[in-house]
């Protein structure tokens, strides 16, 4: 498994998709918190803040991410149907567990190299405070976490929509669908207000409710257990989906 996922890691960073998904997160998300003058900008008013904070990187995040991550896991399978190199993976020492988790962890770590330069953002926040240090930590931790579930989760729901395909187009097209359902899909049915008591647990159903819980700062343990279970759902119907063609 440990070699499958290094050839992953390898096949992404050698690719110009891969290295182009960290530059094209960076850059939007630097220039709308650094540059752009809109309410995205972590300076409005000049060039210090009496209390500083990251919000707008939460807020942006989800949203690039929601294209960029199936534009990464498009082809994890989906490359394979199509050249038929899937068969010849299937036939060596690896189970499809193996097969499907060292593709899995191989994009949770293209999404981690794309957070980890961020911190320097964090610590720029945290030098403009006044006075320095003037920050809510535990609320911008809190997102980290749930941002990295959130796109955990995307990266689950990528990799399944890959093996129901070859085309990567449709993979990739598939997978923003149900990412960007799962994200407010469920809140827009939420705000319509028509199910009364019920429209509650819709709500949680969605991917937003729990983002925005993790985002206050409070590790709330059923948030955390909502993106794991999304993550183990959508695995297993990638099981499911590899196990079928043996069938």
């Amino acid at each position: 498994m440990y070699s499958l996922f290094k050839k992953e890691i390898s096949n992404f960073l050698s690719s110009l998709i891969g290295i182009m998904v960290i530059v094209v997160f960076l850059l939007i998300t630097g220039l709308f918190l650094w540059v752009f003058q809109s309410d995205f900008n972590v300076l409005p008013y000049g060039s210090t803040i009496a209390y500083a904070n990251l919000d707008s990187l939460f807020i942006l995040a989800p949203w690039v991410f929601l294209f960029l991550v199936p534009a990464v896991t498009m082809r994890s399978f989906a490359e394979e149907n199509r050249t038929g190199t899937i068969e010849m993976l299937t036939t060596k020492p690896l189970s499809d567990w193996q097969i499907i988790c060292a593709k899995f962890f191989a994009g949770v770590a293209l999404v981690l190299l794309a957070l980890i330069p961020t911190f320097v953002y964090y610590y720029s926040v945290y030098r403009l405070g006044l006075p320095v240090g003037n920050l809510d930590k535990g609320g911008i931790w809190g997102s980290y976490i749930g941002l990295f579930l959130l796109s955990s989760s995307f990266v689950s729901i990528g990799v399944f929509c890959s093996s129901l395909t070859n085309n990567q187009i449709l993979a990739f097209i598939l997978s923003v669908f149900l990412c960007g359902f799962l994200l407010i899909g469920f809140e827009f049915i939420y705000s319509l207000s028509l199910f009364g008591k019920v429209d509650l647990f819709i709500q949680q159903l969605g991917m937003n409710a729990h983002y925005s819980s993790l985002s206050r700062g409070v590790i709330d343990t059923r948030d955390v257990l909502y993106f794991l279970s999304v993550i183990v759902l959508f695995l297993s119907a990638t099981k499911l989906v590899l196990a079928s063609r043996k069938w």
